[in-house]
């Protein structure tokens, strides 16, 4: 029998932040604490290299026209041996993967043994809208899949760096669980090849986000994809804090 807490189990505090004005329904309701973002960068223990964090705004449709282009480098990617696995930073016995569980469930969650793996709850992915009882029917997705941050700037950085982006919990953008089906679906695809059936403004600004946050490139045809999606959707406003 699974051991049941509450969701947040005497968990350190985390800030995750979110687009407060344009935003899918998972990442609703998580604040942008201003005062704590060096805390949303320190991922306890993986240290970011030290480049100062500094904050970016704009609309929407602006933020999709300013990234940079460059062709992607995906050569010599092997995503073990760079970006390694989930960790668990905080020596809480739960790994980056549950702590996303743990952040996004609606409901009190079941574990199957000393409260560091969960086994239920309630998930509802952005981009389908369902909703999940069960852990094993949910993936944490990488917004930008790893594959691409290699091929899009992230094989020029320190490891420390490619550590750090593969378990971002600093931005609630980062990672996300979604329905298993769609994100092997997905798999290494941007949005010119690939997007969900639901809630596709609040991905295409998350994608912007991620990209903008990690100083990552795009190329061409991804950035003419960003933009004609961009065009299409409300103009909000995108708050990201660089690391």
């Amino acid at each position: 029998m699974g051991e049941t807490m509450p969701a947040g189990r005497f968990k350190h505090a985390r800030i995750r932040a979110s687009l407060a004005t344009f935003t899918s329904p998972v990442v609703l309701g998580r604040s942008l604490a201003a005062s704590a973002v060096a805390a949303g960068l320190l991922l306890a223990g993986l240290a970011v290299p030290a480049e100062a964090a500094t904050n970016y705004s704009a609309p929407l449709r602006t933020a999709a026209r300013s990234l940079a282009v460059a062709a992607e480098n995906n050569a010599g990617y092997d995503r073990a041996r760079y970006f390694g696995d989930w960790n668990d930073t905080n020596r809480d016995c739960q790994n980056t993967r549950q702590e996303v569980l743990v952040q996004e469930s609606k409901a009190a969650l079941a574990y199957t043994s000393r409260g560091c793996t969960a086994s239920r709850g309630r998930w509802v992915t952005s981009w389908d809208n369902r909703v999940h009882t069960y852990a094993s029917t949910v993936q944490i997705d990488h917004t930008v899949p790893v594959h691409e941050a290699w091929g899009s700037g992230a094989r020029y950085w320190s490891q420390a760096r490619r550590v750090a982006f593969y378990n971002d919990l600093g931005d609630a953008r980062s990672l996300s669980a979604q329905t298993s089906a769609l994100n092997s679906a997905k798999q290494a695809r941007g949005p010119e090849s690939w997007m969900p059936p639901a809630n596709r403004c609040a991905y295409i600004g998350q994608w912007i986000a991620v990209k903008i946050r990690w100083g990552l490139r795009v190329d061409s045809a991804e950035k003419a994809a960003l933009i004609r999606y961009a065009d299409s959707c409300p103009n909000v406003r995108i708050g990201v804090t660089r690391v």
